[in-house]
């Protein structure tokens, strides 16, 4: 079983693929299944890179390992295919869709009140 904010053995299955190694000079690439449970770790717990615990190794891999991912675009085609897996087996209710307006800031100006020095 995986623990918590780890990927199950399962879902990295699904998307093992997605994830092609580089072969590259020098030092032998870690994990990039340790390296995906580092940012699920990070985008789950809402911490700071640095604050990453040492077991994921150091933070600026995992950030790095995530900037690639996120510029050749693995990380959307690895939610894509998860989308379609769990719409498969029924698993996603598409007419509930939410938005969390704690996450959204907002000044004093966009509810129609004068900007201070105006």
């Amino acid at each position: 079983m995986a623990k918590r904010y780890e990927i199950s053995n399962e879902a990295w299955d699904a998307v093992s693929d997605l994830f092609i190694e580089t072969r590259r000079r020098g030092r032998p690439r870690v994990s990039d299944r340790l390296m995906l449970d580092g940012v699920l770790w990070i985008l789950c717990s809402g911490a700071a890179w640095r604050d990453m615990p040492e077991r994921f190794g150091p933070w600026s891999t995992v950030y790095q390992r995530f900037r690639d991912w996120r510029n050749n675009g693995a990380l959307d085609r690895m939610l894509k295919r998860l989308h379609l897996k769990l719409n498969e087996q029924g698993l996603i209710d598409l007419q509930t869709w939410m938005i969390d307006s704690t996450a959204v800031r907002a000044t004093r100006a966009s509810s129609g009140a004068r900007k201070k020095g105006i």
